[in-house]
């Protein structure tokens, strides 16, 4: 078979981007921030493991909501991204990616269950059996990967991170320090397969001192200034990536609207279909709600909320962080500082 060559064009490139962070660091609300800058305000797909906690959400975004349920086996997410990609969505987020890997029925439960199968109680054999016991679970892991890379929509998958220590020894005393790794920071590691977010376009990890700030995993010289440091991941950042994969050339707005974007009605997609896992991928439509475009960085509301927070810490940490963002939003907006810790509201 002959090999053809022809002039190398950036077109119609498909996102893979990762967004890794504990609790409160904002990366569900940055995705679908994310989510809404790429899809140009039509309605994006959401593919929750969290029990319907995506649907916290549902006021801010336009979005189709299908909740995926244990066992969390490689195929099961397949079957539910080739679902909602086949019903022609052009963004989908999964949240979270993390229970393929470490969730119920996910790829390291299935490896102790292919030990069990293969060895039962016997330790001696378990311990000569604990690699191959890896084989089927990895192979279907790696498959899964194979596929997302095939997939038509744009992905944006969440991750949670988790905080790792180590021993080590220095000047002859044991110190325990937080764990070095290539995709954490500070200790904090996403919970994933260990080469997963260097299969993606880019990836970021989210801390929770600092919600929505985007910490590169992996960000290459072309996207840098498609996801500036200094500024919490938004719908502008969407907006350039998408331009960007469209083949076109990014270019910054002078006065970039970064506040939520108004949950408009939609129609679901016509060719949509239930995932059989408790949900559909589509389904429902939604109302319109009004925004002021030119509302000033501290309104009533929002002052009211913030009030609120100091006075309630009984809050949620993805309540305090959705603040937060709101703030640093508001802030930046008009040539402020943007908001990253509690103390400088």
């Amino acid at each position: 078979m002959s090999v053809q060559f022809k002039k190398a064009v950036r077109e119609n490139v498909r996102l893979l981007i990762g967004m890794a962070g504990g609790t409160g660091s904002g990366k569900t609300w940055s995705a679908m921030r994310l989510a809404s800058g790429i899809s140009g305000g039509k309605p994006f797909a959401v593919i929750d493991t969290e029990n319907g906690r995506a649907q916290h959400y549902a006021d801010n975004f336009a979005f189709d909501h299908a909740n995926l349920h244990a066992p969390f086996r490689p195929d099961a997410y397949w079957d539910a991204i080739k679902t909602a990609d086949e019903a022609g969505y052009p963004v989908i987020i999964v949240d979270s990616m993390s229970h393929v890997w470490s969730g119920d029925g996910g790829v390291l439960d299935w490896q102790e269950e292919e030990l069990d199968r293969m060895a039962g109680n016997d330790w001696k054999k378990r311990e000569t059996c604990k690699m191959a016991a890896w084989i089927k679970p990895k192979i279907a892991h790696k498959q899964m990967v194979q596929k997302l890379l095939q997939v038509r929509a744009h992905l944006i998958l969440c991750f949670r991170a988790e905080q790792k220590i180590e021993m080590i020894r220095e000047d002859g005393k044991t110190k325990i320090v937080a764990k070095q790794s290539l995709t954490g920071l500070d200790g904090w590691i996403p919970v994933c397969e260990k080469n997963l977010p260097f299969e993606l376009t880019a990836s970021f990890l989210l801390t929770a001192d600092a919600p929505g700030m985007p910490k590169p995993i992996k960000l290459q010289e072309q996207h840098r200034k498609l996801f500036p440091l200094d500024k919490p991941i938004n719908e502008e950042s969407g907006r350039l990536v998408a331009e960007w994969a469209s083949g076109g050339t990014p270019t910054t707005t002078s006065a970039p609207k970064q506040t939520p974007p108004v949950r408009q009605p939609h129609t679901t997609p016509p060719n949509a279909v239930t995932t059989g896992q408790g949900g559909a991928v589509g389904g429902g439509g939604s109302k319109a709600e009004s925004h002021p475009d030119d509302a000033e960085p501290a309104s009533d509301e929002l002052l009211e909320e913030l009030g609120a927070a100091f006075m309630d810490r009984t809050w949620s940490d993805d309540k305090q962080s959705e603040l937060m963002m709101k703030l640093s939003d508001a802030a930046t907006k008009h040539g402020k500082p943007a908001i990253t810790r509690w103390d400088q509201c």
